[in-house]
Protein backbone atom coordinates (compact mmCIF):
# COMPACT_ATOMS: atom_id res chain seq x y z
CA UNK A 1 0.00 0.00 0.00
CA UNK A 2 0.97 3.64 -0.50
CA UNK A 3 -0.12 4.62 3.34
CA UNK A 4 -2.08 7.76 1.12
CA UNK A 5 -4.04 8.35 3.99
CA UNK A 6 -1.34 8.18 6.43
CA UNK A 7 -2.07 10.61 9.32
CA UNK A 8 -5.93 10.89 8.19
CA UNK A 9 -9.10 10.23 10.00
CA UNK A 10 -11.75 8.48 8.28
CA UNK A 11 -15.23 7.97 9.62
CA UNK A 12 -17.81 5.61 7.93
CA UNK A 13 -21.26 4.98 8.58
CA UNK A 14 -23.07 1.50 7.63
CA UNK A 15 -19.49 0.15 9.27
CA UNK A 16 -20.24 -3.36 10.43
CA UNK A 17 -20.59 -5.10 7.25
CA UNK A 18 -20.73 -5.05 3.00
CA UNK A 19 -19.08 -1.79 1.65
CA UNK A 20 -18.44 0.18 4.87
CA UNK A 21 -16.91 -2.53 6.56
CA UNK A 22 -14.47 -3.08 3.36
CA UNK A 23 -13.60 0.60 3.02
CA UNK A 24 -12.99 0.86 6.67
CA UNK A 25 -10.10 -1.76 6.25
CA UNK A 26 -8.58 -0.62 3.06
CA UNK A 27 -8.33 2.99 5.01
CA UNK A 28 -6.43 1.67 8.15
CA UNK A 29 -4.27 -0.15 5.14
CA UNK A 30 -4.08 3.42 3.38
CA UNK A 31 -2.96 4.41 6.62
CA UNK A 32 -5.71 6.22 8.24
CA UNK A 33 -7.55 5.87 11.72
CA UNK A 34 -10.95 5.09 11.47
CA UNK A 35 -14.32 5.70 13.42
CA UNK A 36 -16.83 3.07 12.81
CA UNK A 37 -20.44 3.93 13.54
CA UNK A 38 -23.38 1.45 12.62
CA UNK A 39 -25.54 -0.93 14.14
CA UNK A 40 -24.46 -4.80 14.83
CA UNK A 41 -22.22 -3.84 18.37
CA UNK A 42 -20.92 -7.72 18.19
CA UNK A 43 -19.51 -7.04 14.46
CA UNK A 44 -18.02 -3.79 14.89
CA UNK A 45 -16.62 -4.34 17.94
CA UNK A 46 -14.98 -7.11 15.92
CA UNK A 47 -13.74 -5.09 13.22
CA UNK A 48 -12.01 -2.22 15.52
CA UNK A 49 -10.80 -5.22 17.30
CA UNK A 50 -8.94 -6.29 14.35
CA UNK A 51 -7.94 -2.93 12.93
CA UNK A 52 -6.23 -2.25 16.13
CA UNK A 53 -5.82 0.73 17.39
CA UNK A 54 -6.13 2.54 14.50
CA UNK A 55 -9.81 1.90 14.69
CA UNK A 56 -12.66 3.37 17.21
CA UNK A 57 -16.34 2.36 17.03
CA UNK A 58 -19.49 3.80 18.26
CA UNK A 59 -23.27 1.87 17.85
CA UNK A 60 -25.64 3.87 16.79
CA UNK A 61 -28.93 4.18 14.81
CA UNK A 62 -28.83 6.94 11.49
CA UNK A 63 -32.72 7.24 12.30
CA UNK A 64 -32.00 8.78 16.07
CA UNK A 65 -30.61 12.13 15.10
CA UNK A 66 -29.26 12.10 18.87
CA UNK A 67 -27.77 8.64 19.25
CA UNK A 68 -25.70 9.27 15.69
CA UNK A 69 -24.69 12.50 16.96
CA UNK A 70 -23.19 11.75 20.01
CA UNK A 71 -21.62 8.37 17.93
CA UNK A 72 -19.73 11.09 15.54
CA UNK A 73 -18.84 13.86 18.46
CA UNK A 74 -17.04 10.67 20.43
CA UNK A 75 -15.42 9.17 17.43
CA UNK A 76 -14.00 12.38 16.45
CA UNK A 77 -12.61 12.86 19.95
CA UNK A 78 -10.95 9.94 20.18
CA UNK A 79 -9.73 10.31 16.96
CA UNK A 80 -8.59 13.73 17.24
CA UNK A 81 -10.24 15.10 13.84
CA UNK A 82 -12.58 13.75 11.13
CA UNK A 83 -10.84 14.52 8.20
CA UNK A 84 -13.03 12.29 5.77
CA UNK A 85 -16.79 11.00 5.82
CA UNK A 86 -18.21 8.11 4.20
CA UNK A 87 -22.13 8.22 4.57
CA UNK A 88 -22.68 4.57 3.06
CA UNK A 89 -25.71 3.40 5.74
CA UNK A 90 -28.68 2.24 3.70
CA UNK A 91 -31.58 -0.31 3.25
CA UNK A 92 -33.90 -1.77 0.84
CA UNK A 93 -37.25 -3.37 1.16
CA UNK A 94 -38.90 -5.27 -1.42
CA UNK A 95 -42.03 -4.42 -3.52
CA UNK A 96 -44.23 -2.74 -5.72
CA UNK A 97 -45.83 0.43 -4.85
CA UNK A 98 -48.70 -1.54 -4.83
CA UNK A 99 -47.58 -4.36 -2.79
CA UNK A 100 -45.17 -2.70 -0.55
CA UNK A 101 -46.34 -1.32 2.97
CA UNK A 102 -46.13 2.01 4.21
CA UNK A 103 -44.05 1.03 7.20
CA UNK A 104 -41.32 -0.64 4.84
CA UNK A 105 -41.20 2.47 2.64
CA UNK A 106 -40.85 5.18 4.96
CA UNK A 107 -38.10 3.09 6.36
CA UNK A 108 -35.93 2.85 3.76
CA UNK A 109 -36.71 6.74 3.10
CA UNK A 110 -35.73 7.58 6.43
CA UNK A 111 -32.22 5.58 6.75
CA UNK A 112 -31.29 6.35 3.08
CA UNK A 113 -32.14 10.24 2.73
CA UNK A 114 -32.79 11.19 6.63
CA UNK A 115 -29.94 9.19 7.90
CA UNK A 116 -27.29 10.95 5.54
CA UNK A 117 -28.80 14.24 6.22
CA UNK A 118 -28.04 13.65 10.04
CA UNK A 119 -25.22 12.17 9.12
CA UNK A 120 -23.79 15.31 7.04
CA UNK A 121 -25.39 17.68 9.83
CA UNK A 122 -23.46 16.31 12.91
CA UNK A 123 -20.10 16.03 11.01
CA UNK A 124 -20.52 19.37 9.26
CA UNK A 125 -18.67 21.01 12.36
CA UNK A 126 -15.89 18.43 12.06
CA UNK A 127 -15.36 18.31 8.67
CA UNK A 128 -15.27 22.33 8.65
CA UNK A 129 -12.58 22.05 11.49
CA UNK A 130 -10.33 19.91 8.77
CA UNK A 131 -11.70 21.51 5.92
CA UNK A 132 -12.74 17.87 4.63
CA UNK A 133 -14.30 15.82 2.04
CA UNK A 134 -17.92 13.88 2.54
CA UNK A 135 -18.68 10.91 0.55
CA UNK A 136 -22.01 10.24 0.27
CA UNK A 137 -23.17 6.62 -1.21
CA UNK A 138 -25.72 6.67 -3.62
CA UNK A 139 -26.66 4.09 -6.49
CA UNK A 140 -27.03 4.05 -10.06
CA UNK A 141 -30.77 3.76 -9.25
CA UNK A 142 -30.46 7.54 -8.16
CA UNK A 143 -31.37 8.38 -12.43
CA UNK A 144 -32.37 4.81 -13.64
CA UNK A 145 -35.84 3.96 -12.35
CA UNK A 146 -36.35 0.16 -12.02
CA UNK A 147 -39.48 -1.49 -11.11
CA UNK A 148 -40.02 -3.02 -7.83
CA UNK A 149 -37.15 -1.05 -6.55
CA UNK A 150 -39.46 2.30 -6.45
CA UNK A 151 -38.54 2.78 -2.54
CA UNK A 152 -34.73 2.08 -3.24
CA UNK A 153 -34.92 4.47 -6.09
CA UNK A 154 -36.27 7.35 -4.54
CA UNK A 155 -34.36 7.34 -2.06
CA UNK A 156 -30.96 7.39 -3.48
CA UNK A 157 -32.70 9.83 -6.21
CA UNK A 158 -33.11 12.01 -2.89
CA UNK A 159 -29.81 11.84 -1.41
CA UNK A 160 -28.00 12.82 -4.72
CA UNK A 161 -29.80 15.85 -4.57
CA UNK A 162 -29.38 16.18 -0.89
CA UNK A 163 -25.33 15.95 -1.29
CA UNK A 164 -25.45 17.77 -4.08
CA UNK A 165 -27.26 20.97 -2.20
CA UNK A 166 -24.84 20.22 0.91
CA UNK A 167 -21.90 20.35 -1.41
CA UNK A 168 -22.92 23.93 -2.35
CA UNK A 169 -23.39 24.89 1.28
CA UNK A 170 -20.20 23.92 2.75
CA UNK A 171 -18.05 25.13 0.00
CA UNK A 172 -17.37 28.12 1.86
CA UNK A 173 -16.46 25.97 4.86
CA UNK A 174 -13.41 24.44 2.71
CA UNK A 175 -15.54 21.35 2.74
CA UNK A 176 -15.86 19.10 -0.36
CA UNK A 177 -18.80 16.52 -1.52
CA UNK A 178 -18.51 13.48 -3.65
CA UNK A 179 -21.05 11.08 -4.70
CA UNK A 180 -20.45 7.69 -4.95
CA UNK A 181 -23.26 5.47 -7.56
CA UNK A 182 -22.57 1.48 -7.46
CA UNK A 183 -24.91 -0.47 -9.90
CA UNK A 184 -25.24 -4.17 -8.20
CA UNK A 185 -22.71 -4.70 -5.44
CA UNK A 186 -21.94 -7.90 -4.15
CA UNK A 187 -23.60 -7.75 -0.72
CA UNK A 188 -25.37 -9.17 2.01
CA UNK A 189 -27.99 -7.28 0.63
CA UNK A 190 -27.99 -8.16 -3.16
CA UNK A 191 -27.49 -11.84 -2.22
CA UNK A 192 -30.19 -11.65 0.40
CA UNK A 193 -33.12 -10.29 -2.60
CA UNK A 194 -31.90 -13.19 -4.83
CA UNK A 195 -32.12 -15.79 -2.06
CA UNK A 196 -35.49 -14.33 -1.21
CA UNK A 197 -36.97 -13.36 -4.58
CA UNK A 198 -35.85 -16.18 -7.44
CA UNK A 199 -37.10 -13.66 -9.86
CA UNK A 200 -35.02 -10.66 -8.86
CA UNK A 201 -31.45 -12.29 -10.25
CA UNK A 202 -33.62 -13.15 -13.54
CA UNK A 203 -34.69 -9.58 -13.82
CA UNK A 204 -31.07 -8.25 -13.48
CA UNK A 205 -29.51 -10.95 -16.06
CA UNK A 206 -31.97 -9.22 -18.68
CA UNK A 207 -31.06 -5.38 -17.89
CA UNK A 208 -28.63 -4.06 -20.84
CA UNK A 209 -25.01 -3.70 -19.18
CA UNK A 210 -23.53 -2.08 -17.01
CA UNK A 211 -26.87 -3.27 -15.19
CA UNK A 212 -26.72 -7.14 -15.73
CA UNK A 213 -23.01 -7.04 -13.71
CA UNK A 214 -22.16 -7.46 -10.21
CA UNK A 215 -19.32 -5.86 -9.00
CA UNK A 216 -16.81 -7.25 -6.18
CA UNK A 217 -17.22 -5.43 -2.39
CA UNK A 218 -13.40 -5.21 -2.93
CA UNK A 219 -13.19 -3.30 -5.94
CA UNK A 220 -16.56 -1.19 -5.05
CA UNK A 221 -14.10 -0.20 -1.33
CA UNK A 222 -11.11 0.33 -3.84
CA UNK A 223 -12.75 2.97 -5.97
CA UNK A 224 -14.45 5.10 -2.79
CA UNK A 225 -11.25 5.16 -1.10
CA UNK A 226 -9.38 6.20 -4.22
CA UNK A 227 -11.89 8.82 -4.01
CA UNK A 228 -11.20 10.31 -0.87
CA UNK A 229 -7.64 10.19 -0.77
CA UNK A 230 -8.66 12.35 -4.48
CA UNK A 231 -11.06 14.23 -3.12
CA UNK A 232 -13.17 13.04 -6.40
CA UNK A 233 -16.62 14.38 -6.77
CA UNK A 234 -18.08 11.69 -8.70
CA UNK A 235 -17.47 7.49 -8.61
CA UNK A 236 -18.93 5.15 -10.83
CA UNK A 237 -18.96 1.41 -9.53
CA UNK A 238 -18.01 0.27 -12.44
CA UNK A 239 -17.23 3.16 -14.43
CA UNK A 240 -19.66 2.37 -17.29
CA UNK A 241 -22.40 3.75 -14.88
CA UNK A 242 -21.40 6.83 -15.73
CA UNK A 243 -23.00 6.22 -19.29
CA UNK A 244 -25.83 6.00 -17.43
CA UNK A 245 -26.07 8.47 -15.72
CA UNK A 246 -25.51 10.89 -19.15
CA UNK A 247 -27.95 9.21 -20.84
CA UNK A 248 -30.84 9.57 -18.10
CA UNK A 249 -33.05 12.02 -20.10
CA UNK A 250 -33.03 9.01 -22.83
CA UNK A 251 -33.67 6.58 -20.50
CA UNK A 252 -36.62 8.20 -18.72
CA UNK A 253 -37.87 9.46 -22.26
CA UNK A 254 -40.81 8.42 -24.76
CA UNK A 255 -38.05 6.67 -26.59
CA UNK A 256 -37.43 4.58 -24.09
CA UNK A 257 -40.27 3.78 -22.80
CA UNK A 258 -41.82 0.60 -25.01
CA UNK A 259 -38.64 -1.54 -23.94
CA UNK A 260 -39.22 -0.50 -20.34
CA UNK A 261 -42.92 -1.42 -20.50
CA UNK A 262 -42.36 -4.71 -21.92
CA UNK A 263 -39.33 -5.23 -19.53
CA UNK A 264 -41.83 -3.87 -16.44
CA UNK A 265 -44.44 -6.27 -17.59
CA UNK A 266 -42.31 -9.70 -17.79
CA UNK A 267 -40.74 -8.59 -14.55
CA UNK A 268 -43.83 -7.25 -11.79
CA UNK A 269 -46.31 -9.83 -11.65
CA UNK A 270 -43.52 -12.77 -10.65
CA UNK A 271 -41.99 -10.60 -8.47
CA UNK A 272 -45.43 -9.08 -6.97
CA UNK A 273 -46.16 -12.73 -6.41
CA UNK A 274 -42.73 -13.56 -4.25
CA UNK A 275 -42.98 -10.62 -2.14
CA UNK A 276 -46.77 -11.51 -1.62
CA UNK A 277 -45.46 -15.27 -0.56
CA UNK A 278 -42.59 -14.20 1.16
CA UNK A 279 -44.57 -11.97 3.50
CA UNK A 280 -42.23 -9.41 4.19
CA UNK A 281 -41.02 -6.82 1.96
CA UNK A 282 -37.85 -5.73 5.02
CA UNK A 283 -35.03 -8.04 4.38
CA UNK A 284 -33.54 -9.76 7.50
CA UNK A 285 -30.12 -9.44 7.81
CA UNK A 286 -27.83 -12.88 8.11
Amino acid sequence: MNQRLQGRTVLVTGAARGIGEKVARLAVDEGARVGLVGLEADRLQGLATDLGDRAVWREADVRDGEALRTAIDGCADELGAIDFLVANAGVASYGTVRNIDEASFERVLDVNVNGVFRTLKHATPHLAASRGHATVVASALSFMPLAAMASYGASKAGVEMLALAYRQEVAHLGVTVGLVHPSWIDTDLVRGAEADLPSFAAMRRRLPYPGNVTTSVDDAAVAIVDALVHRRSRVYVPRAVVVANWAQGLLNSPVAWPWMRRFAARTVPTLEREVDVLGRNDQLVP
